[in-house]
């Protein structure tokens, strides 16, 4: 019996199985935040994968917490209405729950559309803002200087992750993921690479993961007493001989966390720094997941590079992560899970339109939805 088909519990959500949709940006959500058909075309396509869980994109809290004037946004009830009128279609699909990624782009807001490959606009050009950090440090030399947030406006984004919360169990999402990796908002607090404050939010360990831990707070006052909350984070910097964020710090982060009620911890690294120096190959993610996940009892998301069913089906085996986290994979190839459940002689619940495509010679893969 395979592990990637077994069910996983994070906090009060079931998974029926360990497979997550890893969140992707599309950068296709219209100039005020809100989902356009792509979402619901995408979302419907993941719906039907028999993944166990769908993360979607990364959503801003604040209008200019968007990574691109494309990104979808929760900081409005408009958002908040659309998103729950889309959720709702989903759900006659599939019973596969939802969860959003709240987030903060910080230094690395205000930018083109990827494929534009124009980078970070200018506040005073069209579709630019002035962007924000903890320093006045810009992620790239060419890229305009971040304002550095004062405390006043530090509490303002933490009240905007709380209201966001709050939009995004009214929509129906069933989990919510902080984004405190890859380099945006919380991670430049939290790394001394972008972190210069003199004040209560910056220097020590301590007061570099505050902002982080008081937004974890606030979103969990803001939603009911037992919804889960997760998080994602950057194990490392990538910047090993300089004064970086770096494992160690990640598994404290990780453990404050889990005392504040953090139903897993998904572990990425990375995108804070130009000059990272990143060992990319299949699994290079995976070591950090299984030095937090022997330092924390809340399940551990490894994602990255990981492609092939016997390799996701190895880490769990081998004990080095709790759950599989598929982003690119699940791009190129929505049904994943389908193939993942024959290849390891696993059955797969699916929408009963699809039964009579099973496959000659797997007459046990298919289930119905129940």
């Amino acid at each position: 019996m395979s592990l990637l088909f077994q069910p996983i519990q994070f906090g009060s959500l079931t998974l029926n199985n360990k497979i997550v949709i890893a969140p992707m940006c599309q950068y296709s959500a219209t100039e005020v935040g809100e989902v356009t058909y792509w979402h619901e075309q995408q979302w419907a396509n993941y719906a039907l994968s028999g993944a166990g869980l769908c993360i979607v994109e990364a959503t801003a809290v604040q209008a200019q917490g968007r990574i691109s004037y494309t990104d979808v946004g929760l900081w409005n009830d408009t958002q908040r209405d659309q998103i729950k009128a889309l959720l709702a279609k989903v759900r006659t699909l599939s019973p596969m729950p939802f969860a959003v990624q709240l987030a903060h782009a910080g230094r690395k807001a205000s930018t083109d559309k990827p494929w534009e490959g124009k980078g970070q606009i200018a506040p005073n050009e069209a579709l630019g803002w002035q962007t924000v950090s903890a320093s006045e440090i810009a992620f790239n030399p060419t890229d305009h200087v971040p304002h550095a947030l004062s405390k006043a406006e530090i509490q303002k984004v933490i009240a905007d992750f709380a209201s966001a919360a709050k939009r995004a169990v009214d929509a129906g999402f069933q989990l919510i993921e902080i984004h405190g990796a890859h380099g945006y908002l919380l991670h430049q607090f939290m790394s001394p690479l972008s972190n210069h404050r003199e004040d209560e939010y910056g220097g020590s360990f301590e007061n570099r993961i505050r902002l982080t831990l008081e937004v974890f707070q606030a979103i969990k006052h803001a939603v009911p007493e037992d919804y889960p909350v997760g998080i994602r984070i950057s194990a490392t910097d990538w910047m090993d001989h300089q004064d970086a964020w770096n494992l160690e710090s990640s598994v404290g982060l990780a453990k404050a966390l889990e005392q504040l009620g953090a139903v897993y911890i998904h572990v990425s690294s990375g995108g804070l720094h130009v000059q990272q120096d990143i060992k990319i190959g299949a699994n290079y993610q995976v070591p950090f997941a299984k030095v937090i996940k022997e330092n924390v009892n809340v399940p551990v998301i490894t994602v990255g590079l990981i492609t092939e069913v016997e390799q996701a089906e190895q880490i769990l085996q081998e004990g080095e992560a709790d759950a599989i986290g598929l982003a690119r994979a699940m791009l190129y190839d929505p049904r994943w899970p389908w193939h993942a459940a024959a290849q390891l002689g696993e059955n797969i619940a699916i929408a009963p339109q699809y039964l009579r495509c099973q496959p000659h010679g797997l007459k046990a893969l298919f289930k119905a939805y129940t």
